[in-house]
């Protein structure tokens, strides 16, 4: 079996943006990397979106930005404005072919299907597969979206609904969520947080059926493209092995309140390009403690409290913009975040910090 100096393992998001991050910036140039991702090809199969906060690499995969957005309590409408941080949807596909071409290019860079095919034994390995043990207590984001067309002109492609409350809860935490591409196209996701083994929330069609006919009165449409998912909003315990470092959700790049992850993959991406000489000290980036910390109280009260969440998001917006997208996108200083905690019900959270 072939040695190599560098080994991904899992060539999806993270482990394709630190090949493609090591690789522009010719940290593979006397160097051999092995991708090992089982895939027999790739196509479009997921929707990464975040608020834009830096530079990334990837902004010519773009498909979709925004400048307003609104929420929705189950008795009110808020618009907002986000032009200094809009909100972008990158499509997968995009990103895929942009990077595997690049790659494909570099002599050095293998891939393979199994990790029983390459030697391990004097690689650096990052690792992106999840070793995830699921408990029946622990709170995942899992949802369904529907990519739909409309005959003629039918969504305002200039604001996205980033979370509508006005749905069936079932005693747990339910919102909808739509990015209009265009007048006629649009991704329609029904969101749950909630324990994963329940079943009983996971008639997923039936949910996008019901909300298109009675909520957004949509008689006819095709569905262009569809994805289920499901993120776990919790950290799991990886033990540190010599030569491995975690990457993406495995490395914890995972918000656990919002389930974001995309951007935190790219700050990664990039302090393991420069540290990638000094082994220890690329093992070494973190999502700030402190939102971990405020994340698991947050869950802590939805969990205890599902009924009050559609409110509890809603009045988090009373803030200034611009405060609660900094805070949801791990950029907010500490006179920020007390202005976060001011509009929570603070006795509810002081109750679940014990």
């Amino acid at each position: 079996m072939k040695e190599f100096d560098y080994i991904i393992i899992g060539g999806g998001c993270s482990g394709l943006s630190l090949a493609y991050e090591l690789e522009i910036y010719d940290k593979l140039k006397d160097k051999t990397l092995a991708i090992i991702e089982p895939r027999k090809e790739y196509i479009r199969d997921k929707t990464w979106s975040f608020w834009k906060m830096f530079e990334d690499n990837f902004d010519d995969c773009i498909k979709k930005s925004w400048n307003n957005f609104s929420i929705n309590s189950p008795n009110e409408t808020k618009y907002i404005e986000c032009k200094t941080t809009p909100y972008q949807t990158i499509d997968s596909g995009l990103f895929y072919q942009k990077i595997i071409t690049k790659l494909k290019k570099n002599k050095n860079i293998y891939f393979f299907k199994d990790i029983n095919e390459v030697d391990q034994k004097n690689s650096i390995i990052f690792n992106s597969v999840p070793e995830i043990k699921n408990s029946d207590n622990e709170l995942w984001q899992h949802f369904c979206g529907v990519e739909i067309e409309t005959k003629n002109d039918f969504f305002d492609d200039e604001i996205f609904n980033l979370m509508d409350f006005a749905c069936d809860q079932r005693n747990r935490v339910h919102f909808f969520y739509t990015l209009p591409f265009t007048k006629k196209k649009a991704l329609v996701e029904t969101t749950w947080i909630s324990e994963l083994n329940n079943n009983s929330l996971k008639d997923y069609e039936d949910q996008i059926d019901n909300y298109l006919s009675n909520h957004l009165n949509l008689r006819e449409c095709k569905i262009n493209f569809k994805e289920i998912g499901a993120i776990p909003l919790f950290r799991q315990k990886n033990p540190i092995k010599k030569n491995y470092i975690n990457i993406g959700s495995m490395g914890g790049m995972t918000r656990l309140s919002t389930g974001y992850t995309f951007l935190n993959i790219q700050e990664q991406s990039k302090y393991i390009r420069e540290n990638i000489e000094h082994i220890k000290k690329a093992r070494l980036f973190k999502i700030n403690k402190k939102y971990d910390l405020l994340d698991k109280i947050f869950l802590k009260v939805l969990k205890n409290n599902s009924s009050r969440m559609g409110n509890i998001f809603y009045k988090m917006f009373e803030c200034q913009p611009n405060i609660v997208i900094k805070f949801l996108s791990n950029k907010s200083n500490f006179k920020d975040d007390l202005a976060i905690i001011s509009k929570m019900p603070k006795w509810l959270f002081i109750k679940n910090i014990f």
